[in-house]
């Protein structure tokens, strides 16, 4: 008689071998969700829907903003443009060692 040996299907987080890569992935959705809502409340401010009034004053987005910004950076990130003039090359750690000195 053949044993017929049923694979359980591994879902996304029960997938993970050990505790921490399961607080890795459960971490990488919430910081996704975070960027994308965030994301959401920032465009809803400067898109005009056609049900939904806006308040007579200017909403200040600048805590949401300053989420997305933050939530960005954490996948490595930036909303920087460049037009700062400050287009250098990051500094090495070797070089920073010299500065020091």
């Amino acid at each position: 008689m053949e044993k017929l040996v049923e694979e359980k299907k591994k879902g996304l987080i029960h997938g993970c071998d050990t505790h921490e890569e399961r607080l890795e992935v459960v971490s990488t959705i919430v910081r996704l969700g975070v960027v994308i809502w965030s994301g959401f409340i920032i465009t809803l401010n400067y898109v005009d829907v056609p049900m939904l009034k806006k308040s007579s004053s200017a909403a200040d987005i600048t805590f949401v903003a300053s989420i997305f910004a933050g939530g960005i950076a954490s996948f490595g990130l930036t909303t920087s443009n460049g037009k700062n003039g400050n287009n250098k090359a990051p500094i090495k750690c070797s070089e920073c060692q010299k500065l020091i000195k």
